[in-house]
């Protein structure tokens, strides 16, 4: 039987906060009252600051508060993914960011594609690389749109993240534009052929 996420506060703003974003989410949920009876396939229950009612062995708590209804969804769809027996994999994609050739090349495999602005953290000088791994941890925490294939439509996440490579790869603080970058989503032209093209354009006089 498969485990559910139940929304039990009474603090009305989380609750049509969390709802909500379980909706848009398109997460498996139901709703009790405090006090009323979990039912037997409850893995999560998500509930408001100071309520702190005892839950049954199992059933982890996730903390929501008004606003930040998405991180408590978030958060509670990892612990309901891990407690499922799978496998969940983050890709965080490359400098070409081919996310649609990753998606159909992974053939049978469940495949979630998630807005991944926001889950590369800074981590400052002498952390080279790391980002990207947690970027990619981030990324399987988050739920995300199921799909098949997928023509190449970047997220805007994929898309800032792009023109931030390649500023950051320039000598002269140069950003590239969002065609360039949709270009580079499409695994068709690398960050630095993208600078270049970008140049070239600035460069040509008509």
């Amino acid at each position: 039987m498969e485990s559910v996420i139940v929304v039990v506060t009474e603090d009305f703003e989380v609750y049509h906060d969390v709802v909500a974003a379980l909706r848009d989410r398109g997460v498996r949920f139901t709703t009790r009252e405090p006090g009323a009876g979990l039912p037997d396939r409850t893995r999560v229950v998500i509930r408001a600051a100071g309520e702190n009612a005892p839950l049954p062995a199992g059933v982890e708590p996730v903390v929501a508060a008004a606003g930040d209804a998405r991180r408590a969804v978030e958060e509670a769809v990892a612990m309901l993914r891990g407690g499922d027996g799978r496998t969940i994999v983050g890709a965080d994609p490359d400098q070409r960011i081919r996310s649609a050739q990753l998606v159909n090349d992974l053939d049978d495999r469940t495949v979630e594609l998630v807005d991944e602005t926001g889950t590369t953290p800074y981590l400052g000088t002498g952390a080279r690389g790391m980002g990207d791994v947690l970027a990619a941890v981030n990324i399987a925490r988050r739920a995300g749109e199921v799909t098949d294939s997928r023509e190449i439509e970047p997220t805007p996440g994929e898309l800032q993240r792009i023109k931030d490579r390649s500023r950051e790869a320039s000598e002269d603080g140069r950003t590239i534009d969002e065609e360039l970058a949709r270009r580079v989503a499409a695994g068709e032209l690398t960050v630095g052929e993208a600078l270049a093209a970008h140049r070239e354009r600035d460069d040509d006089p008509a």
